[in-house]
């Protein structure tokens, strides 16, 4: 009988041991298998960008086919002449040029040069580039590619006619073209398209002086000037403004000649950064002479 009492004294206990570390014992929860996470990609560093786009080759790319005016190293300008020949002008003006010893570009519109083919013969025979300006001055933009053909290839026929070679540069009258044109254009007939970065209006007739003035202020080293050979004032300006313009060291070419001398333009240095250093300040100076002498 003790011993029946005392073996449930034992299994009492016993329960209790294993009910408490019930209570006690903290709950094992499954592990969870994380999924190794992929390193972000490292950005390449700028020097080493360059240095890839540096060795990798550039696309060559097409040469310019329209010309304002040419980055040129030298105070070389090309004088130009439209609308003309001019039975009484265009001579007086081969006068004045040949007075200088001025070589010019004359654009010239294909009926008159049928018309005075020995005058448009006589500049080239002077050493001045014959170019065409079509053949009765319309705006080619807003025409088809038939009709611009048509006027482009009958003054191509009356320049070769008169000095025995076709030209090489088109200005398209009004300077009004359409880029699809230049390209066709330039493929058909071999023409670059040449506009003009100084422009006197002289087809407004504002007079001698004011032409000149206004050429002598925007020209520049590798300019292309505009300028018509069919107004008085214009012709009547002429001698004064070459005058002034040789008088600032220009020396005159054709245009083809100014495309000839084209030199790629250097882009400017970008400036450095400038360290700020803590100085002491240096004691003033008395100036010597007012700001700005």
């Amino acid at each position: 009988m003790h011993g029946h009492h005392l073996l449930l004294g034992c299994a009492a206990t016993l329960s209790f041991t294993v009910a408490l570390a019930a209570q006690t014992t903290p709950a094992i929860t499954p592990a969870i298998t994380a999924r190794p996470i992929e390193a972000a990609p490292k950005a390449v560093p700028v020097k080493v960008q360059k240095e890839v786009a540096a060795k990798t080759p550039a696309l060559p790319k097409e040469p310019p086919i329209t010309f304002n005016s040419v980055h040129v190293d030298g105070p070389y300008i090309a004088m130009t002449f439209d609308d003309g020949p001019s039975a009484t002008l265009t001579p007086k003006l081969l006068d004045l040029l040949a007075a200088h010893h001025i070589k010019a570009t004359f654009f010239v519109i294909g009926e008159n040069v049928a018309e005075f083919p020995e005058i448009v013969a006589r500049a080239a025979r002077e050493g001045h580039e014959i170019a065409s300006h079509s053949w009765s001055h319309p705006n080619l933009a807003k025409m088809s590619e038939e009709s611009v053909r048509s006027q482009l290839q009958r003054t191509d026929d009356a320049i070769k006619s008169a000095i025995g070679k076709s030209p090489t540069l088109l200005r398209p009258p009004y300077g009004s073209i359409a880029e699809r044109q230049k390209r066709w254009i330039h493929d058909k007939f071999g023409y670059d398209i040449i506009m003009w970065d100084v422009d006197p209006l002289d087809w407004k007739r504002p007079g001698p002086a004011v032409v000149r003035n206004r050429i002598l202020k925007e020209t520049r080293p590798g300019s292309i000037v505009l300028s018509h050979d069919i107004h008085p004032g214009t012709v009547e300006a002429m001698p004064s403004t070459f005058d002034e313009l040789e008088g600032k060291g220009f020396k005159f070419v054709t245009v083809s000649e100014l495309l000839g001398m084209a030199t790629p333009e250097t882009p400017r240095p970008k400036a450095e950064p400038v360290e700020k250093t803590a100085t002491k300040a240096a004691p003033s100076a008395v100036p010597t002479s007012s700001p700005g002498g």
